[in-house]
């Protein structure tokens, strides 16, 4: 296997990365915070948090969930927060502690959590106010046990909490609720008070989070990530922006989710620990709200998907304050326009660099150079340590040039699906795992996506699995048969549309997007409806979603 991809990296960045003796995530943090004590770690709605602070306070939550709780090394706590302090500040407290994190997203319907919080075993859960309503239909049918409660206000100046708190109420956005909760403060105050937490022996085998994803077939899965996997992808990261940042001095615009693994790991994981100040945003959209930040703030390092800086460019209120000490800006999640990527750089005089990755790679397997305009469309070059070759069905490497399904191999590829090792040995074979892209690779060394393998469609970055949603539509009692497929979105690069056949011939359009409302998050639901006599079926009668792609216009 040729590695003609190292010709292009840095003369100063290694192609190898070693993860030191006895590191872990917990005490890599730990490790920062003492050498910044005093410079900002977190800022959110402008409430600034010190390295030393948020030490403090992730360890009086460690010693809460282990001497209150009694959670114990192995055990999972789910986070189920937007962009606030109180996220990082949760994550670490469970990593002190040897406890799992089963990152969640807070938009999740209540059938969602269910899946998650079932599958995952979670034993506590750090959730925000605003969605209890939605916990108290499920948790009985979970093992959940614990539950720490916060508000969006609960890290900021009293006088701002108890305003934000109070307009919360009065717009009827805080649920009521019968549940037996933890105030996020109290937790943090009985930990303060009780003994200090022990952390266990901590390997890089074992998992530190268990990151849901699609995978390939559409279940919602778990996957494994490893403190090894996670290190190793903060220590690459760290290496291929290491000619370009200044540890303790970069300031970090973090608008994606940090329960995504992408600003997971490379904002919150590999930035923070470099010293760099985190400036949260609980609601970058409307756009105004991130511009603000810009604004506010001299941002140095920002990650994005396609929609945010295409979001951006069109902004006049961003054209006018244009950032001009931004050093990088990382794109991810979702294939960067190229003429996004040229209008941001016009704007702002940096240029988009486009990096590849995913869940079971935690996630960034390539990254374009920063020092040299790549191949239009390039996804990059593979990270130090990490091996990446294009293969046929077969399992043989394409010649170069020509399509194949993308496999990588690396210190960053998951342990595997939680308690799913059928699922894992689909994924990972012989070592490799296989991404489910079809790419090419050219001579130089730079891979490009050219499609996907399977159905998935990309919504703003974010995976959408045909099955679970036409399993939704399908269980409405007027449906029939079901079946959807991505359309090109200016806005979010695709969207779902639905093709369905009615079992009712009462059933509406406006039923189905009720149905789909209550059913799923915001961004897995249909946005086009097509109702249909019957769907197209191969001899065996399975639905031909290929078949519906074909259908549709090039321009839909």
């Amino acid at each position: 296997m040729s590695h003609s991809w190292l010709q292009h990296y840095p003369a100063n960045i290694k192609t190898e990365i070693e993860i030191p003796d006895g590191v872990h995530i917990a005490n890599l943090i730990e490790t920062t915070c003492r050498q910044y004590a005093n410079k900002v770690a977190l800022t959110c709605m402008g409430t600034d948090v010190s390295f030393r602070q948020y030490d403090r306070l992730s360890s009086d939550l460690a010693s809460y969930l282990q001497n209150d709780l009694k959670m114990k090394k192995g055990d999972r706590v789910a986070i189920m927060l937007p962009n606030v302090i109180q996220f990082p500040v949760a994550l670490q407290a469970a990593m002190k502690i040897g406890v799992i994190c089963v990152n969640t997203n807070p938009l999740y319907t209540a059938r969602e959590m269910r899946h998650q919080f079932v599958d995952s075993g979670a034993k506590a859960l750090v959730i925000m106010d605003l969605f209890l309503d939605k916990l108290e239909e499920i948790i009985e049918d979970t093992e959940i046990e614990h539950v720490i409660v916060t508000s969006i206000g609960d890290q900021l100046p009293l006088w701002k909490s108890l305003l934000i708190k109070t307009v919360l109420k009065v717009k009827g956005m805080v649920p009521s609720h019968n549940l037996t909760v933890i105030p996020f403060k109290e937790a943090l105050s009985k930990g303060s008070q009780s003994k200090k937490y022990q952390t266990p022996e901590i390997s890089l085998d074992d998992i530190a989070v268990l990151q849901y994803t699609g995978g390939t077939t559409g279940v919602s899965k778990g996957a494994m990530l490893t403190q090894r996997n996670i290190l190793a992808n903060i220590y690459q990261i760290q290496e291929w922006a290491k000619p370009y940042i200044l540890k303790g001095d970069e300031v970090i615009l973090t608008a994606l989710p940090l329960y995504h693994i992408f600003a997971l790991s490379v904002n919150f994981l590999a930035f923070l620990t470099t010293g760099g100040r985190m400036i949260l945003l609980p609601k970058p959209v409307p756009i105004e709200n991130t511009v603000k930040a810009f604004k506010k703030y001299k941002i140095t390092v920002m990650t994005g998907v396609n929609t945010l800086f295409n979001a951006l460019n069109n902004s006049k209120a961003f054209q006018a304050v244009a950032p001009r000490d931004l050093k990088v800006a990382l794109a991810g999640g979702m294939a960067l326009q190229q003429s996004v990527a040229k209008e941001f750089q016009s704007i702002t005089g940096t240029q988009v660099i486009e990096g590849f990755g995913l869940t079971e790679a935690s996630p960034v397997t390539h990254c374009n150079p920063m020092h040299t305009v790549p191949p239009k469309g390039s996804i990059g070059l593979p990270l130090p340590s990490t091996n990446s070759k294009v293969l046929d069905e077969a399992g043989n490497e394409v010649p170069i040039g020509e399509v194949g399904e993308l496999c990588i191999q690396g210190p960053q590829v998951m342990k595997g699906y939680w308690q799913r090792s059928d699922e894992t040995d689909k994924t990972i074979k012989d070592g490799w795992l296989w991404t489910g892209d079809m790419a090419k690779q050219d001579e130089d060394g730079y891979f490009f996506i050219v499609d996907r393998k399977k159905d998935m469609i990309l919504v703003s970055g974010f995976n959408v699995y045909p099955n679970e949603v036409e399993d939704v539509l399908a269980s409405h009692p007027k449906v029939l048969e079901a079946a959807v497929i991505g359309i090109p979105s200016d806005s979010s690069g695709e969207k779902v549309k639905a093709f369905v056949v009615k079992k009712d011939d009462s059933l509406t359009e406006s039923e189905l997007k009720a149905y789909c409302e209550k059913n799923l998050t915001g961004y897995k639901r249909p946005r086009a409806y097509e109702f249909k006599d019957e769907l197209p079926k191969s001899n065996v009668g399975k639905i031909l979603r290929r078949e519906l792609r074909d259908q549709e216009p090039a321009s839909a």
